[in-house]
C-alpha cells in the first residue's frame, strides 16, 4: 500500500529548524525516558541504539517505560494534565497517525532532522513510503504472525500452514493465543469467513462486517488466551499452555533461535506493520535537544542495520538493508520464502476506526 507524504507546513519547518538548533547549540538534558514494548524488541533497541549512544555520552542516563500499547491514551492524559513525562515514544504506524492528527506528536522535517544515507540520499527518500505521517520516524518493518508447538502437532497431521488452521480445533486441538485488541483478529476472522482480501476493509467499515468478524471469533472464543504484551505468546508456547498463538515475528525468532524452544512459524497471512518513534508535542527545550541528538544517531543507516543483529525485523531505511547479516535475512518477514501470502495492514483505516471498533471488541470480550 503506497502513501504520499504531505507538504510540511511552515510551522513544522520552523519547529524542525529550531529542534535541530537545540541539538547542536542548546544545553541538553542529561536524562531521557524512552517508551517501548519490552521484551526482545526493546532489548534490540537498547543494544543497537542506547548502549552505543551512552558510550559516546557517559553523563546521560536512559530509563525505559514499557507502555507503548497505551501510548495514545497516556499521551492524551499527559497533554490534558500539562505534564509530558515521556521524551520519545515507539508506536505503530496507525497510532502515530492518530497522535499526529490530534496534535500530540511533533511534526518534523525528516531531511532537516535526520542523517542522510551514506551515499547522500536524503532521509525522506531513504525511508520512502514508510513515512506514513509527518510526525513519524520509522524504525522497523515487522509482522504479526503465528507460532505453534511443533511437539503438539497430532501424529500423522501436517504442521499448520494456513491462517484458517487457527479455527480448525478438530485437526489442531488446543488453546490459541490472540491479542486483546481487534486489529489483525478482525481481518483474519473475515478472511477465514470467506471475505476476499481486497474487500476486508470495506466490509470491516460496516456494522454488519464488524458483527461478522466477531461471530467468526465466537467460534474459538472459549479456546483463546488473550494477550497484552508481545512476550506473552512466546511464554505461553514455551510453557505448553497453548498450541498456537499470534505475536510479532521477532518474538518468535527469539524463542526459536535463541531459546531453542520447540516452536514453528506459520507465515500465512502475516500482517506487515511498522514501528517507529514519535516525539511528544510540548517538550521543554533542553529535553527536546537531547531527544533530537539521540534520534539523529539512533535512526542512521548503520544503527538501523545493527538492530537486525538482535531481532529479525527489517530496517526501515533502504540503505540499511545491504548491511543486514546474511544469516538473519531468512528470518525476516520480507524474505521471499516467508512473504508468499501477506496481508497488507491498512494504517489509515485503523487510525479512523480504532476507537469505535475497539470499544465494540472489548464489549464483546466481556460477554
Amino acid at each position: 500500500m503506497k502513501f504520499s507524504k504531505t507538504l510540511m507546513a511552515t510551522t513544522a519547518l520552523t519547529v524542525a529548524a529550531s529542534a535541530t538548533a537545540f541539538a547542536q547549540d542548546q544545553e541538553m538534558a542529561d536524562s531521557m525516558t524512552l517508551v517501548s514494548w519490552g521484551g526482545a524488541y526493546q532489548n534490540s533497541q537498547q543494544q543497537a541504539y542506547v548502549v552505543p549512544y551512552l558510550e559516546m555520552n557517559p553523563d546521560v542516563s536512559v530509563s525505559w517505560d514499557e507502555s507503548s500499547a497505551e501510548a495514545v491514551a497516556r499521551l492524551r492524559a499527559m497533554n490534558e494534565a500539562g505534564n509530558i513525562t515521556w521524551d520519545l515514544v515507539d508506536v505503530v504506524a496507525s497510532d502515530a497517525i492518530r497522535l499526529c492528527d490530534e496534535g500530540l506528536a511533533m511534526e518534523i522535517d525528516h531531511d532537516e532532522m535526520l542523517e542522510a544515507a551514506p551515499d547522500g540520499t536524503e532521509a525522506s527518500d531513504d525511508f520512502g513510503d514508510l513515512i506514513v505521517s509527518d510526525c513519524y520516524i520509522p524504525q522497523i518493518v515487522y509482522s504479526t504472525t503465528f507460532g505453534y508447538r511443533t511437539d503438539m502437532v497430532p501424529e500423522g497431521v501436517e504442521a499448520p500452514n494456513d491462517i484458517c488452521d487457527v479455527w480448525d480445533l478438530e485437526t489442531y486441538p488446543g488453546q490459541r493465543a490472540l491479542e486483546r485488541r481487534p486489529i489483525n483478529n478482525m481481518e483474519w476472522a473475515l478472511l477465514c469467513d470467506g471475505v476476499a482480501k481486497d474487500e476486508i476493509y470495506d466490509v470491516l467499515a460496516t456494522e454488519e462486517g464488524q458483527d461478522q468478524a466477531l461471530a467468526k471469533l465466537d467460534e474459538i472464543k472459549d479456546q483463546v488466551v488473550w494477550w497484552n504484551a508481545g512476550a506473552d505468546t512466546p511464554q505461553l508456547l514455551a510453557d505448553g499452555e497453548v498450541f498456537m498463538g499470534s505475536t510479532y515475528n521477532g518474538r518468535l525468532y527469539s524463542a526459536i533461535e535463541e531459546q531453542d524452544q520447540p516452536i514453528g512459524m506459520m507465515w500465512d497471512a502475516q500482517v506487515f506493520d511498522l514501528d517507529g518513534w514519535i516525539i511528544p508535542e510540548g517538550l521543554p527545550e533542553d529535553r527536546l535537544a537531547r531527544v533530537m541528538d539521540f534520534v539523529r544517531f539512533a535512526t542512521d543507516t548503520q544503527r538501523l542495520a545493527d538492530q537486525a543483529n538482535y531481532i529479525s525485523y527489517g530496517p526501515a531505511r533502504q540503505s540499511s538493508a545491504p548491511l543486514v547479516p546474511e544469516d538473519m535475512k531468512q528470518h525476516m518477514p520480507t524474505d521471499p520464502e516467508n512473504s508468499a501470502n501477506t496481508f497488507l495492514y491498512n494504517y489509515e483505516f485503523w487510525a479512523d476506526y480504532r476507537d469505535d471498533i475497539d470499544a465494540k471488541f472489548q464489549s464483546w470480550l466481556a460477554q
